[in-house]
């Protein structure tokens, strides 16, 4: 199977759908080509390998591991690190626009996609040595395994700073102990990013990032967590018992955690706007679909104004959150400050994913709510959108804290 790199240069520069726009999302036609030929690529293949699957993997809890195999094979599990560790070396806006189209056949597949291109990759291209890269990154990138970000614990929830976990120093070690709570990947994570305090009197300048295996001695998976959606994507506590770690796998420098913490979660909340993007296209798209072939009173319903302006409502909001999240891109990719744009954007595609869903089952009526149709299963999926990488409330905090510092300027 071609890799994605290779796939959108390819038709990049052939041109081989030049001139087809792809009408169902107006505003990919403002993109370059080559993204528009990524996003045809990523929706092919979830319409093909992901929407067939995706209401079993739900029902069962079941990880898709031949589906996340093959979007390592394109590419997708490693969109924006360098193709000298294995990545597609693309931008972060082909990130979300895959993401999005991922999603959009499988959220749960998207999340896992989400989570280990950004929290668990991203911190180690960023901060990591080069033996740290080579060691843990390169073989993150294929799909045979992934990685995972274990920041929250059952007690901190969205106070970051306030992590107890702790790692102390001893000889050429460390000495982790601690629970990390709400892991996503973390049942099948073959290594995790781990944040945990190494000066407790620095507060949150004394906590410290480590790269830990699966397997070390001390470093024990919870249970699953049974979950109202996403529930294809593992979620687990990860506890560690006198974990020794050797001192070269902290990442970046003591006291550097919190740092690389909030910086990966400005980065990680582009990838869940666009999986909450996904999840509100699929829900236009299956209204709309429906809306034109289930009649009511002698006509298709799609042809009364209660439901057109149900849609309108729904594609409005859609491309304007979609907007928001390409531009905390286009940020993100010029190396300018992002932090309040990526907060607006995954608050506002969060957001819409939960009223696009909800939209969704009131034109469907009684088939919306049963499992026959996939509109209950948006609506749950949904709805951790607007909880995990930062609460909604935590949003509009960021948020207002920029307003403030740049009106007052």
């Amino acid at each position: 199977m071609q890799s994605l790199l290779s796939t959108a240069k390819f038709l990049g520069r052939s041109g081989t759908l030049k001139n087809q726009v792809f009408r169902r999302i107006a505003c990919l036609a403002a993109l370059p080509e080559t993204h528009q030929m990524l996003q045809k690529t990523c929706r092919d293949f979830a319409d093909s390998e992901l929407v067939p699957h995706a209401a079993k993997h739900d029902r069962e809890h079941l990880y898709p591991e031949k589906q996340i195999k093959k979007m390592g094979e394109l590419g997708l599990m490693a969109i924006a690190i360098p193709e000298e560790y294995g990545g597609a070396g693309l931008d972060y806006l082909a990130y979300s626009i895959a993401i999005e189209e991922i999603s959009r056949g499988c959220a749960s597949a998207g999340v896992i996609m989400s989570v280990n291109n950004s929290l668990y990759l991203g911190p180690i291209n960023h901060y990591g040595t080069q033996q740290q890269k080579e060691n843990w990154i390169v073989h993150y990138t294929t799909g045979e395994k992934i990685g995972c970000f274990a920041l929250s614990e059952p007690g901190n929830g969205s106070d970051a700073g306030a992590a107890s976990t702790t790692a102390v120093e001893k000889n050429d070690r460390y000495i982790l102990n601690g629970t990390k709570m709400w892991i996503t990947n973390g049942f099948e994570a073959g290594a995790a990013v781990v944040f945990a305090t190494t000066d407790k009197s620095l507060k949150h300048k004394g906590i410290s990032a480590f790269l830990v295996p699966k397997g070390i001695s001390g470093y024990t998976i919870g249970k699953k967590e049974d979950k109202l959606g996403i529930r294809a994507s593992s979620t687990c506590q990860l506890i560690f018992e006198d974990c020794e770690i050797p001192k070269e796998n902290i990442l970046g420098k003591p006291g550097y955690g919190f740092k690389i913490a909030m910086q990966t979660l400005d980065a990680g909340r582009i990838g869940i706007a666009s999986q909450a993007l996904g999840i509100a296209q699929a829900s236009l798209e299956l209204a709309a679909d429906y809306a034109q072939k289930r009649t009511a009173f002698g006509k298709p319903i799609a042809k009364y104004q209660t439901i057109q302006q149900k849609l309108a409502d729904m594609a409005l909001r859609v491309e304007s959150a979609r907007l928001l999240t390409w531009r905390s891109c286009w940020l993100k990719d010029n190396g300018k400050s992002y932090t309040k744009e990526a907060a607006m954007a995954k608050l506002a595609a969060s957001e819409t994913a939960t009223y696009c869903a909800h939209q969704c089952i009131q034109v469907l009526g009684g088939m919306g709510y049963v499992t026959d149709m996939a509109g209950e299963r948006y609506y749950r999926d949904a709805r951790i959108t607007e909880i995990y990488e930062g609460t909604s409330e935590i949003q509009r905090l960021v948020i207002a804290g920029h307003v403030l510092k740049e009106l007052s300027a």
